[in-house]
């Protein structure tokens, strides 16, 4: 089974949107307010985690009820079953927090995967797997200065920072070499339980500013 995006595609759209919004939720209906939200503020790649209620029903929803108007892919993808049942719910790509076989999976799928790497050795390994890119996971561990360190030995390395980062750090890494951030509570905040959309709206439009994006979108 083969997906429709491609590595090369998936690394093309990291450096041009630069940021990946990334929730966890249990209500679908306040989860698919807010995608349409971000998406609307002009953040349009979407991670759902398969950590929150029925993840994958999710996924399939928003693909076939928001169409082109967003990218959908799959989070906590650890398990060849997960990576599988990504693929039948129409995610256009994963991302997962480790290396092992949901990134075996992903790759064997033609999904495009997004792999969680922390350590030197581990970057190998992401690379070696057939990742697109390498999620630094846990980012705020060791922040922006960890980053640069990471780049010196692996410059042509795609690394997307996840976990922690905020509007102000989103610049800072960006500034450092990452072709994208990865951003959940510090976007979606309340708006995954009911939460104030408009206020969503401006955090995300927040975190555009921040990535070097000063055009209005869509209000």
């Amino acid at each position: 089974m083969v997906t429709g995006m491609s590595t090369v595609e998936l690394r093309r759209l990291l450096v041009e949107h630069r940021l990946i919004g990334i929730l966890r939720g249990d209500d679908h209906e306040a989860a698919l307010r807010s995608i349409q939200t971000v998406a609307r503020a002009g953040i349009s790649l979407i991670e759902v985690s398969l950590t929150g209620r029925d993840a994958l029903a999710l996924i399939a929803r928003a693909r076939r009820e928001l169409g082109d108007e967003v990218l959908v892919g799959a989070g906590t993808v650890l398990t060849a079953d997960e990576a599988e049942g990504a693929v039948a719910a129409g995610a256009a790509f994963a991302l997962t927090p480790a290396l092992g076989p949901g990134v075996d999976a992903c790759v064997a799928l033609g999904l495009p995967v997004v792999a969680g790497a922390y350590t030197p050795s581990e970057v190998v390994g992401a690379g070696l797997a057939g990742a697109a890119a390498v999620k630094l996971f846990p980012a705020s561990q060791g922040g922006v200065d960890y980053l640069r360190a990471l780049r010196a030995p692996f410059p042509h390395v795609d690394f997307v920072p996840v976990g922690g980062v905020a509007a102000e750090h989103t610049t800072e890494y960006l500034a450092a070499g990452a072709v994208a951030v990865g951003v959940g509570g510090p976007l979606f905040g309340d708006a995954l339980r009911g939460g104030d959309q408009v206020a969503l709206a401006q955090r995300a439009r927040a975190f555009r500013r921040a990535a070097g994006f000063d055009e209005a979108v869509n209000g």
